[in-house]
């Protein structure tokens, strides 16, 4: 769906209308006493909405290149070398089409119930620096996304993907590629304080945002064994008081304990240390849990390698949802005959049991959420490994995600 002038109006209308429309509590249905609900369904299912609101070229090559910035390699780099205004116009023409109404009618038909929208701290512009080169104008389109899936009764975690100074070094995803990680600093903690307050404000205060249930702090932070200061400083400081400032501004707005936020954090699997050594409380904390298989070294690179590591794996209790994962494999592998796909469609089978064995594994735990819904010809071909709408099209991820467990190898 195309913005324009008219469209504009619309947006207007669709969400001023949310609080008519938006799904009432009820005291015969336990999972809508509050916003703490989860889906009717005992389990995440659910899709991140990767690239669009943090683009990432590896996975988005076509749009990037259309957008004119094909030589750079994060937003920060192509706002600089197009202008501010020449960039906002290009990323509002992205925000208004690489996820629409349709793309969120999609996602349900499948029969997930979650998306997870990862956003930079700059979709708050008040919170930019001057010097710092982001895209303005986000937050209409994130009120539109998030608004129609209130609407369509869809699940929200709302991940703040990219912190300010950028929490890990060398990675797309923050919004600037750096050599050394920034975020772990007391001026740029504030700041992502002050994200979290705002945000937190707007989850319990504007209904297009009725169904975001859980708030998470930061995405995949510096390692302990590589920055064992910034790590360590994180989970000593800006872990607790991430917690104490969202609880304190729910109390401020007179939030009922049944309808606060789930908090989340990394798990500790992902490396940085134990999240939950100094919060104040974990009552509704979340725990994030990356499981990415293809960069696993202590896994065997073959079909029956894959198969049986993940069957054997335990990712934590229901507390953890496991937030991204994909079906790509080893990179050194994944052109060879036992899991090309770019040449053949012999390993098709053996992909169906590679994501319905992840599937079945996860759902021990609290759920997942595969990365991504959309992608576009990563590598210069239809990479499906990595996104789940193309995968479903190609065959090999049914059209219904509760099934998929039962279908597993394991």
């Amino acid at each position: 769906m195309r913005f324009s002038s008219q469209t504009s109006v619309a947006l207007a209308i669709t969400v001023a209308s949310l609080a008519e429309s938006r799904p009432s509590p009820s005291s015969t249905d336990a999972r809508r006493t509050g916003r703490r609900w989860l889906p009717s369904a005992d389990k995440i299912r659910g899709v991140n909405l990767g690239s669009s609101f943090i683009i990432e070229p590896w996975m988005a090559g076509d749009e990037w290149s259309s957008m004119g910035c094909g030589s750079s390699n994060d937003e920060w780099s192509c706002v600089q070398s197009l202008g501010q205004d020449a960039a906002d116009a290009a990323f509002q023409k992205h925000w208004q089409t690489w996820i629409t109404p349709d793309d969120l009618k999609e996602i349900q038909s499948y029969g997930l119930n979650t998306i997870r929208i990862p956003v930079g701290f700059w979709i708050n512009e008040d919170l930019v620096n001057s010097g710092e080169y982001y895209p303005k104008g986000g937050l209409e389109y994130l009120d539109y996304v998030v608004g129609n899936a209130t609407q369509l009764g869809l699940y929200v975690i709302m991940d703040l993907h990219g912190g300010p100074g950028s929490q890990f070094p060398g990675q797309q995803y923050t919004g600037h590629v750096v050599d050394s990680p920034g975020f772990y600093t007391a001026d740029n903690y504030e700041r992502a304080y002050k994200f979290l307050e705002w945000m937190t404000e707007r989850v319990h205060t504007n209904s297009a945002y009725f169904n975001v249930g859980t708030l998470q702090v930061i995405n995949e932070p510096v390692h302990s064994g590589d920055y064992p200061s910034q790590a360590a400083d994180m989970v000593a400081n800006y872990y607790p008081n991430a917690w104490t400032r969202i609880r304190n501004r729910e109390a401020q707005l007179n939030v009922a304990d049944n309808n606060k936020l789930h908090i989340q954090y990394m798990a500790q699997a992902w490396g940085s240390g134990n999240p939950s050594q100094n919060l104040p409380d974990t009552t509704f904390a979340f725990y994030d849990d990356h499981r990415y298989y293809k960069w696993d070294t202590s896994v065997t690179a073959t079909q029956d390698g894959y198969i049986s590591a993940i069957c054997s794996d335990n990712r934590g209790g229901s507390d953890t949802i496991v937030g991204e994962w994909s079906i790509s494999v080893a990179d050194d592998v994944q052109y060879n005959s036992e899991f090309d796909i770019k040449n053949t469609d012999a390993n098709n089978d053996w992909y169906k049991k590679f994501f319905a064995a992840q599937v079945h594994t996860f759902e021990k735990s609290g759920g997942w959420v595969f990365w991504s819904w959309k992608c576009n010809w990563i590598a210069g071909f239809n990479e499906w490994r990595w996104c789940y709408k193309s995968a479903v099209d190609a065959g090999i991820i049914p059209k219904d995600a509760a099934s998929v467990a039962s279908q597993s190898p394991c």
